[in-house]
């Protein structure tokens, strides 16, 4: 049970492809974390201009610690940007600045899926812990409807993580159009920008992919108890 080959044979290619796409994330954001942007401006002051651009005055730009923690909190409308981020006036700092500044302009402006996935949140956290613990129970008591309850209970997870996707790209897409056409980076600057951004997106990907590996894998062996 502990040392299935069939669950290995599910979660190592997801594994794989999640490993990949954090070295390649923080690959590129190291490349162009070495390339100074024309203009200057450092990922605060890009975020800042961006949501002025938008029209948004009310949302804070804030410093935090960890690196590439970046992220924006609809609940007090507070941007914080991590310390690789915050001060650097770097492609990447700049690039991962205007994304997260795509995310309050979502919040903005209504966008459905993130205000969906605002409401998932609950329903994701209680089934990621609650889902291991009756699927390892049903396991343990060879209990197929246990464990197809603890499958239900985790594709919350998997439901809130493909909300989460559409989320992210469209704040990727807003941030690639609108720092050009606000001027913080030039069209040639981009494209250091979108490979920066393009390789975060694969990590939403990656976990997307693990998590439905692992939800298939229960399925799997609730169904081959059910037989039994």
């Amino acid at each position: 049970m502990y040392f299935d080959p069939t669950y290995f044979l599910f979660i190592l290619p997801a594994l794989a492809l999640s490993l990949w796409a954090s070295w390649r994330t923080k690959a590129t954001f190291k490349k162009f974390s070495q390339v100074r942007t024309m203009r200057g401006l450092t990922g605060a002051q890009a975020a800042q201009e961006m949501l002025r651009g938008a029209g948004i005055s009310d949302v804070k730009v804030v410093p935090t610690s960890g690196f590439l923690s970046d992220h924006y909190n609809p609940t007090n409308k507070t941007l914080a940007l991590s310390e690789a981020t915050y001060a650097s006036n770097s492609v990447a700092a700049v690039g991962v600045a205007c994304h997260e500044a795509g995310h309050a302009i979502q919040h903005a402006q209504d966008y459905k899926p993130m205000w969906l996935r605002s409401i998932l949140v609950p329903t994701a956290s209680f089934g990621s812990s609650a889902s291991y613990f009756v699927v390892l129970g049903g396991m343990l008591f060879h209990s197929a409807n246990l464990v197809y309850l603890g499958a239900l209970l985790f594709s919350a997870v998997l439901l809130f993580q493909l909300v989460t996707l559409p989320v992210e790209f469209d704040a990727t897409a807003r941030a690639k159009r609108l720092a050009v056409d606000t001027g913080i980076v030039t069209a040639q600057e981009r494209m250091g920008m979108d490979k920066v951004l393009n390789a975060a997106a694969m990590t939403y990907v990656a976990a997307a992919v693990s998590t439905l590996m692992t939800l298939l894998y229960y399925l799997l062996r609730a169904n081959s108890m059910s037989r039994r």
